[in-house]
């Protein structure tokens, strides 16, 4: 048997490959994705765990898993730390972490934007065809990126669902595919559903988008009360929750360092971060 030799990678040749597959500058200008915690340069990988949320929990696993690096979704700092006790979950995760020489990156609304990324995701598990964005597109150091995809439901055999689907079987999908343990609706669509947009997280800002793009149904992770009204049989609202559109992520991370990085071992974290429950 042939034995597989791998030459040792630098954390930074990992974060290079994540940034290089979504580029920094296509976060929003809130967001703080890159480098949160630690150091890359002269740094060899021991193993990257990813995740959608840092806690401390994530950390305890990581350090258990023998990974040196974390490799999440959501920033662990989105505002600025005047100082690093133990005041809140999140100074407490920074001490962890570098305190066992762990170093935590995050790519956040650049993996949302990026073709390929977070939404493109969401419409893999949903089995959509002939992707596109339909809230505005642009282009960083070659690659493209856009704000929500739209696309078209395909049937068992993938091939596109001419006749389109119930509203009440779209809803279902969702609660299969995504473990959503409910999903917030409008009043349900009385027409097939052939066309859907999409967009993981806090999409509620592109529901007009959606609309003019002439969906038939619009999935996202939140939205506000209010925003549900004035669209009976205008699209069908589905809410499937924050953490669960974008739980998949950390399949793509993991896609990613597996082909641009080989032998660097790839956890994905067992924990469940999501911070509301259902009773």
């Amino acid at each position: 048997m042939k034995i597989k030799y791998f030459k040792s990678v630098k954390i930074y040749q990992v974060v290079d490959a994540l940034e290089h597959y979504a580029p920094l500058p296509l976060q929003e200008g809130y967001d703080n994705a890159g480098l949160q915690v630690g150091l890359t340069e002269a740094v060899e990988v021991s193993g990257a765990l990813l995740c959608l949320d840092v806690t401390e929990a994530v950390v305890d696993e990581a350090i258990r898993k023998g990974c040196n690096l974390i490799v999440s979704h959501h920033p662990l700092i989105f505002r600025k730390l005047a100082r690093i006790s133990d005041e809140n979950y999140v100074q407490r995760t920074v001490r962890k972490a570098i305190k066992n020489d762990i170093t935590i990156v995050s790519m956040h609304t650049n993996m949302d934007a990026a073709k390929g990324g977070v939404n493109f995701k969401i419409a893999e598990k949903l089995g959509l065809r002939n992707l596109r964005f339909f809230g505005g597109e642009k282009e960083i150091d070659g690659v493209k990126g856009g704000e929500g995809v739209i696309g078209e439901i395909t049937d068992e055999t993938d091939t596109l669902h001419a006749d389109g689907i119930a509203a009440d079987d779209l809803v279902l999908m969702l609660r299969e595919r995504f473990q959503a343990e409910c999903v917030q609706c409008n009043q349900l669509l009385r027409r097939p559903i052939r066309k859907v947009a999409l967009c993981g997280g806090a999409g509620s800002f592109l529901l007009d988008a959606a609309i003019a793009a002439d969906a038939d149904a619009f999935i996202t992770g939140e939205m506000h009360y209010h925003e549900f009204f004035g669209h009976e049989q205008e699209i069908q609202i589905c809410v499937i929750g924050h953490y669960q559109s974008e739980q998949f992520t950390s399949e793509i991370f993991r896609s990613i360092i597996t082909e641009k990085c080989p032998g660097v071992k790839c956890e994905i974290s067992e924990i469940n971060t999501n911070p509301i429950i259902y009773l």
